[in-house]
């Protein structure tokens, strides 16, 4: 997998309605991306997929939806206000601005083959910069107004704890899952979606007796790759990966990240990581409220440890449309681009086509069309030739196509064309869906196509 792959599959993001570079006819936003009709619904599909696995599907985790703006004393207390920074360095020639700690993987902007510092141009002794955004809430303009977009979710959890314990039935071990919008004024950014300054995440704190905690991070580090694999993403392309001790944040025990092998090499995509008990004991003594349970074994009021799988939304997107796209040679010889998308993230799962706009077949695939979409995603299209509306569905990862013929108006079949296999297969029009819902069942990535 190539740089020009990760080049392709940009091209093909925007071509197809999955992302559009944010505030584009003003000349674009840095680092910022709005998703278009396919990609809103691939990014819900994705959100829906990890909200079942991690809430409906268990008994012992829960949902919340906390607010982004928090009591600016959430994050002096969780740390974030002092040590959410990252090294920053200027170049006083070009006054281009980079991570101190990344400068081997930066590029000087006026000496695109060197890295700053090795330009010849002097740069800045390292200061931190702190990545959270400051904002004012209400009308006086003062430090008390000062408040914060949150950087994490993972604080609102914890700052709920007790209220999801005291009005729900979950006792300990047990988990608080959300997902929502998360901001980083990070100094650098790029790889389209990989590093944003706006962006979304999949979080959750599992509460767990402390000395159970090992037990607990390991189980919920095979689940999360488990989880990555059941998306239809080729299992060569991702792993897990231990921290060592000099790469853990200062509230963790142990950490590993879930990585994929993206064009430019191996990278996180989940963390899963021991906070221990650090930031419930934190905003315990912070706020002066009590933040522990009561173990009826021990007869003690006891801080649990949180486990905690976090998954950015964006990087989850683009993994899977890195590991989706290919490029094949038909027979004929012309070269299709395709995305294998898993049926169950296809933003469109079924077309729908008439062959000709005559006949009779419009009316006919127009009724099969209004019987599938009220369980499937699925699209009518009667623009073009068939091949010209395979290639349009292709791009867009839709797995099946329908087609409504000439034997259509004679036996009551019609023809079922497989995106990966591009075979064709007589079905009847009664049996589509059920046709469609066992297909789905027992689906299995394609080999993949050779890179070109």
């Amino acid at each position: 997998m190539s740089a020009s792959h990760m080049d392709r599959v940009a091209a093909l993001s925007k071509r197809r309605g999955f992302v559009f570079p944010g505030s584009e006819i003003y000349g674009g936003l840095q680092a910022t991306y709005d998703y278009g009709p396919m990609g809103a619904e691939l990014k819900r599909l994705i959100k829906e997929d990890w909200w079942r696995v991690m809430v409906r599907d268990r008994e012992d985790v829960v949902g919340l939806d906390a607010s982004i703006l928090m009591a600016a004393r959430v994050w002096e207390v969780s740390g974030h206000v002092a040590g959410f920074n990252d090294p920053l360095v200027d170049c006083k020639e070009c006054k281009g601005r980079f991570r101190a700690d990344r400068l081997a993987e930066a590029v000087c902007p006026k000496k695109p083959s060197r890295h700053p510092g090795e330009c010849g141009h002097e740069l800045t002794e390292p200061r931190q910069f702190n990545l959270m955004f400051r904002t004012k809430a209400g009308p006086v303009d003062d430090e008390a107004a000062t408040v914060y977009l949150r950087p994490e979710t993972a604080q609102g959890i914890f700052v709920n704890f007790k209220n999801v314990l005291e009005t729900t039935r979950v006792r300990i071990p047990f988990g608080i899952a959300q997902i929502g919008k998360a901001f980083r004024n990070e100094i650098v950014t790029g790889n389209q979606l990989f590093r944003m300054r706006e962006f979304e995440q999949m979080e959750m704190e599992f509460f767990c007796a402390p000395g159970t905690e090992e037990e607990w991070h390991a189980h919920w580090k095979e689940a999360r790759l488990a989880w990555w694999r059941s998306l239809g993403v080729r299992a060569e392309k991702v792993r897990l990966r231990d921290h060592a001790a000099d790469e853990l944040a200062h509230y963790a025990k142990a950490c590993a990240d879930v990585e994929y092998e993206y064009p430019w090499g191996w990278d996180e995509v989940e963390g899963v990581a021991n906070r221990t008990d650090f930031d419930l004991k934190a905003h315990q003594a912070g706020s002066g409220r009590g933040l522990a349970y009561r173990d009826e074994e021990q007869k003690a009021w006891v801080i649990p440890y949180v486990i905690e799988p976090s998954a950015g939304v964006d990087r989850c997107f683009l993994t899977i449309l890195c590991d989706a796209y290919e490029e094949e040679v038909k027979p004929n010889g012309e070269t299709r681009t395709v995305l294998r998308l898993h049926p169950r993230l296809a933003p469109i799962q079924v077309g729908v086509f008439p062959l000709v706009k005559k006949d009779g077949m419009p009316e006919r695939a127009r009724a099969l069309y209004e019987g599938l979409k009220r369980t499937w995603r699925a699209q009518y299209d009667e623009g073009g030739t068939v091949g010209k509306r395979y290639a349009r569905l292709d791009e867009i990862g839709t797995p099946y196509c329908v087609t409504i013929d000439s034997d259509t108006l004679v036996d009551g079949t019609v023809t079922v064309r497989d995106r990966d296999s591009m075979t064709q297969e007589r079905v009847a029009a009664g049996q589509v869906g059920a046709y469609l819902e066992e297909r789905e069942r027992t689906w299995r990535r394609a080999a993949a196509a050779e890179p070109r």
